[in-house]
């Protein structure tokens, strides 16, 4: 059962951004590894929502996903107050396959550390 639902999830993935098939394994970060942020990002999460019927409603995007606009200024204006990025918490595609069993996409789907 896992592993449809897996291999459900990564079709969707490829057919909705046009990634390789081997590029995404359960451990593929959102963002960091997929380059899914901002509008894209948001878009993509409506999307998922969707097609698992996964309740977003108490996930917390901004925690997770940078905003879109200009990485350059920021990083120089960082550098010049000696200040740190914000980190941001990683959203992964076993995150998500987790969150189509359970039927909601939430911070205690996230941290639950069982399969």
């Amino acid at each position: 059962m896992r592993d449809e639902i897996f291999n459900q999830l990564k079709r969707f993935i490829i057919e909705q951004n046009g990634f390789d098939d081997e590029e995404i394994t359960t451990n593929s970060r959102i963002e960091e590894d997929l380059g899914l942020y901002g509008d894209e990002a948001t878009d993509f999460l409506i999307s998922y929502g969707k097609a698992f019927k996964v309740d977003l409603t108490k996930f917390m995007k901004a925690d997770y996903f940078s905003a879109e606009g200009d990485f350059i200024l920021p990083a120089i204006i960082r550098f010049l107050t000696n200040s740190k990025k914000l980190a941001r918490k990683a959203l992964t595609v076993g995150h998500l396959e987790k969150a189509i069993v359970k039927g909601r996409l939430d911070e205690e789907v996230i941290n639950n550390t069982s399969r």
